[in-house]
């Protein structure tokens, strides 16, 4: 056997040697790198932030103190912002997957056509900035006369007086259900797409109504979509800050604690309570989805 050989046969056993698992942690490290730097370590910083003491004169350091967590819970002011945002989070999650389930049966269920038509649709909207789309609710939803809404009231001479509906929580959850619809549908479709239509065909068959057969059959098989859709909307609506105007949402009272009150320490608590709305939503949803999973596979068990 020549050198050149025996070389090659070396090289291959070296490679043979080495255990997978560590192949599969070098490939994993630069995304884990990536998420200490940007994510874990600013969390951190942040979380560190928000128990240090602000003086007189700006500067933050010790001693530690959890009083600007203590004001975000017990004061009434910052407590109704608290609420107010977890109320138009899980509005808009709500009505989002009502309206995000005739959209995504479409798309996986439709015709070709039909399919690429609402695709279009619906991911038409993700090329508009945040801001325009925000401007354009804020015209249509005009407390005066001018506004388009209170126009076509008018028009229709459903009274003198303006509906007063902008600057409300109701006009935070009209225009957070149109910013975040596509990121609902869009996993929801997917599910749906997996889903074998000739079980719904057989309960039709069978006898089973249309809704019957989507609560017994489309939604519990569409749940790992629906779970995703539900805290991506949730998350991002409780942390939006366009869309949360005149103080009624966390983002808007984040902002204002740094640029006009300058409280760094409680500007840190209140987007750790942001983070730990995002991480709440996330692992409840999900141990909801599994705690059903579970009851439906104990339930079929004893039949």
């Amino acid at each position: 056997m020549t050198t050149s050989a025996l070389h090659t046969t070396d090289v291959r056993v070296r490679r043979l040697a080495i255990p997978r698992s560590l192949v599969g942690l070098a490939l994993l490290l630069p995304a884990l790198a990536f998420l200490v730097v940007f994510l874990v370590l600013p969390s951190l910083i942040l979380l560190g932030y928000s128990v240090l003491t602000q003086n007189q004169t700006g500067d933050i350091g010790l001693p530690l103190t959890v009083g600007s967590y203590e004001r975000l819970i017990f004061s009434p002011a910052y407590r109704r912002v608290v609420m107010t945002t977890l109320r138009v989070a899980f509005f808009t999650a709500l009505f989002t997957s009502l309206l995000a389930y005739p959209l995504a049966m479409v798309i996986a269920y439709g015709r070709p056509l039909a399919s690429r038509i609402t695709m279009i649709l619906v991911v038409a909207p993700l090329v508009v900035s945040v801001i325009v789309r925000t401007y354009g609710w804020q015209l249509v939803l005009g407390n005066s006369n001018t506004g388009v809404l209170n126009w076509i009231l008018g028009a229709m001479g459903a009274g003198p007086t303006p509906v007063k509906v902008l600057y409300t929580e109701w006009a935070i959850v009209i225009a957070s259900v149109h910013v975040f619809l596509p990121l609902m549908v869009l996993p929801l479709s997917a599910s749906l797409s997996r889903i074998n239509p000739s079980r719904n065909e057989a309960a039709r068959m069978l006898g089973a109504p249309a809704w019957r057969a989507f609560l017994r059959i489309t939604l519990p098989l569409s749940v790992p979509g629906l779970i995703a859709g539900l805290t991506i909307v949730f998350s991002l609506t409780a942390a939006s800050y366009v869309t949360g105007n005149r103080g009624l949402m966390l983002g808007v009272l984040l902002e204002q604690q740094i640029n006009t009150a300058f409280d760094w320490p409680m500007a840190a608590a209140i987007a750790s309570v942001m983070v730990a709305i995002a991480l709440f939503a996330n692992v409840g949803v999900g141990w909801l989805a599994e705690r059903r999973a579970a009851q439906r596979l104990l339930r079929s068990g004893a039949k």
